[in-house]
């Protein structure tokens, strides 16, 4: 019946159940605080959720909204780009509104590789890169974040990235703020990177759903450097900044040639979605500076809560920059360095539940010794999960 061929197609025969699914039943079944999986313990602003309501109610995107998003989100998102990083888009050909990130994702991929092409991803990096990759027949090439334990922090080595560049390299893949390390790329790395998408002639997917959780340093687009607005697809979401991760509404901002290019893969995944989620996230896009700054305060106060708990507790710590994510070493507290087994173990040592980064690797065993944290909890639920990591 099935030819004694496998069931799943061979470009994903490498991607079982996410490591997220297997570490969340884990804490259902342990009665563990999940601080795996990074979405938020509390829903987003009143304002944004009636607005959503309202939408409802209204009938506004009960039906099939329009192909690219509905016209009031694409124009809110062009606003949002020209006030915040002095980016002007169109939004009837510059904007296409997507499932979330994730789909921006693979319908990018999808859309701009072909079979052979080389991918340059830094590593560690978000697991659906290394899916959307294989998917689109392509070969990821990973370039590795370096922790330094001397500053608490992780660093791009630029010369290996541009050693990693081949005549096969099609696309560069970033994401910056970084998850799972929290790096945010500096100012001088993303115009290194632009410089050499330039005179290579490489096409850039930014992934860029942690923009507005940004603790030290700033968030620069790399579409606003030099020659990369007509190179380079840019891509945010919802679901971070405004705390409603189960909305799926993502976007991408790209010149008129790329988002036709990237709408061509997407009309035939999920065509369209969260039709009046969209109108809620217009309005979202639109609140006050105030709300962008609280949201980064409490943030930042969360990141220090669980940081200097993980530090009491024994882990080497890397404080992040930006994102929802703290990576620690374990190696002060396991010898072994063995990521997977420490996070396994977890819940029924301490009622705490992780994720190990080896995921997200290629070579695993440069990963092998860290563990992730989410701090997009309540101050509650972290200040407990502190209590209980100090067990160890």
């Amino acid at each position: 019946m099935t030819q004694g061929r496998p069931l799943l197609n061979r470009r994903l025969a490498e991607f079982g159940t996410t490591i997220f699914a297997e570490m969340s039943a884990l804490a259902v079944r342990t009665g563990a605080i999940n601080l795996g999986q990074g979405f938020p313990d509390t829903d987003g602003p009143d304002e944004v959720r009636e607005a959503a309501v309202r939408a409802l109610r209204a009938g506004h995107g009960n039906q099939y909204p329009p192909g690219p998003g509905v016209p009031e989100l694409r124009t809110a998102i062009t606003e949002h780009q020209l006030r915040r990083y002095a980016l002007a888009y169109d939004p009837d050909t510059e904007v296409l509104v997507t499932a979330g990130a994730t789909e921006a994702i693979a319908a990018s991929m999808l859309a701009l590789l072909e079979p052979g092409d080389e991918v340059i991803a830094l590593e560690p990096y978000y697991d659906s890169y290394a899916a959307c990759i294989a998917m689109a027949g392509a070969t990821r090439v990973p370039v590795t974040l370096h922790p330094e334990p001397s500053t608490g922090s992780y660093r791009l080595d630029l010369d290996e990235l541009r050693a990693a560049v081949t005549p096969r390299t099609r696309l560069l893949l970033l994401n910056t703020p970084h998850n799972p390390t929290g790096t945010v790329l500096t100012r001088e790395e993303l115009a290194a990177i632009a410089s050499l998408a330039c005179e290579r002639d490489l096409l850039v997917v930014t992934d860029e759903v942690y923009e507005h959780l940004v603790f030290e340093g700033e968030h620069r687009p790399l579409a606003s450097f030099p020659g990369m607005r007509e190179r380079t697809v840019t891509i945010s979401s919802a679901g971070k900044t405004f705390s409603f991760t189960g909305w799926k509404v993502g976007w991408i901002t790209a010149s008129p040639e790329l988002v036709a290019a990237v709408r061509s893969a997407k009309q035939f995944l999920t065509y369209v979605s969260a039709g009046p989620f969209q109108y809620a996230v217009a309005e979202a896009l639109r609140l006050p500076d105030s709300y962008f700054d609280a949201l980064r305060a409490d943030m930042r106060a969360k990141r220090d809560l669980l940081s200097t708990g993980l530090a009491e507790a024994g882990f080497q710590v890397y404080r992040p920059a930006g994102t929802y994510f703290v990576t620690t070493d374990i190696r002060p507290l396991d010898s072994t360095g063995d990521g997977f087994a420490f996070c396994r173990s977890l819940p029924e040592r301490c009622g705490v539940v992780a994720v190990p980064n080896a995921v997200f690797y290629d070579h695993r065993d440069q990963g092998a010794p860290f563990v992730r944290f989410a701090f997009c909890k309540r101050t509650e639920v972290l200040a407990e999960a502190v209590s209980r990591l100090k067990g160890l």
